[in-house]
């Protein structure tokens, strides 16, 4: 039994063995695998081969080239942002600023916050522009000699455009037209017209070293002017009988006026149209980067969002609730 059985597991192991071995064999034989070699499903894989279509990452390796170029030239031709404005890279710039002209800058005496017109448009354009602003406080009198000397990146103060100033600082852009103006004390009756203040007898106030000062000389002659240190102090010459009229900025007129309608207004007409913009040092790379900015604010309303804030009649302050300005030191500095 023991023999038969096994001879008969003999016997099922060949078959199973036979049975095993046969399809080896064809599938040695059968060129499938050959096929299958052929049709390598493995071939798209250099096909797939767009991995070198994926080249585009070897295309796109030149974009940070492409923005480091020119952050390397950003002194003189700053990176466009996607904004399409210059890029200042967090850069610090030194302001020189009065801290004594209404709407432009001042300090508040009830809260010690430094605000106005400057503060707010240089704010928006550099948040446009990234950079950031240190204000420093220095007098009007000393204000673009020391542009002109480097000692600041540039000066906001409502300061006028002209030809004896761009010889010695660079101007943005104007970012505002103003009219030279006469306030006069409310119920003036003795005078009309510009050209009856000029052929008259009367005193003329304003602040001195400034373009203002200039055209009062040019109205009524030296002898019948008298410059103060701010506009504030002219304005109160008035207001006590001690002038009978400031030549000053529309735009500052108009403050006066909203906060002081019961005492002064402004005269028919004007002497000069200008235009107010910042100063830079002579060659400052600043110059076009921040025309670009002014020229956005202005494209898309923002400029005339903060003039409305600051020159419409909502602005009530007063200088007697401002800080004093810096003391000016004597020099023969140009005129705002």
């Amino acid at each position: 039994m023991k023999q038969l059985r096994f001879l008969s597991f003999l016997l099922l192991a060949g078959t199973v063995l036979v049975a095993c071995a046969a399809p080896a064999a064809p599938t040695a034989t059968s060129a499938p695998a050959p096929t299958q070699a052929a049709a390598p499903t493995t071939a798209p894989k250099p096909t797939d081969a767009p991995k070198p279509t994926e080249a585009p990452k070897a295309t796109e390796a030149p974009k940070p080239t492409a923005t480091s170029a020119p952050v390397a030239t950003a002194t003189t031709a700053p990176t466009a942002t996607p904004a399409g404005l210059p890029d200042l890279k967090g850069r610090e710039l030194t302001v020189a600023i009065e801290n004594a002209y209404l709407p432009f800058n001042y300090v508040r005496l009830d809260n010690g916050k430094a605000e106005g017109w400057d503060y707010d448009s240089l704010a928006e354009l550099c948040k446009r522009l990234n950079c950031k602003l240190a204000f420093k406080e220095i007098a009007w009198d000393n204000m673009i000699a020391a542009v002109a000397g480097g000692q600041f990146n540039l000066a906001a103060d409502g300061i006028t455009i002209t030809d004896d100033r761009a010889k010695v600082v660079d101007f943005s852009d104007g970012y505002i037209a103003v009219d030279q103006r006469i306030l006069i004390r409310k119920g003036e009756d003795r005078f009309k017209t510009v050209d009856e203040l000029k052929n008259g007898k009367f005193k003329v106030s304003t602040q001195k070293g400034t373009t203002n000062y200039d055209e009062a000389v040019k109205l009524v002659g030296e002898s019948r002017v008298t410059a103060f240190d701010t506009f504030g102090d002219a304005v109160q010459a008035l207001i006590s009988k001690d002038a009978d009229a400031v030549v000053i900025d529309d735009t500052a007129g108009q403050g006066y006026v909203g906060v002081n309608a019961d005492k002064v207004g402004l005269l028919e007409g004007k002497l000069v149209g200008q235009q107010l913009g910042f100063v830079f040092p002579k060659g400052s790379d600043l110059v076009a980067p921040f025309n670009a900015a002014i020229k956005a604010i202005k494209a898309d309303g923002t400029l005339d969002k903060i003039n409305a804030k600051w020159f419409g009649p909502d602005f009530k302050l007063t200088y007697d609730a401002v800080k004093p300005g810096p003391t000016a030191a004597p020099t023969a500095t140009p005129s705002k």
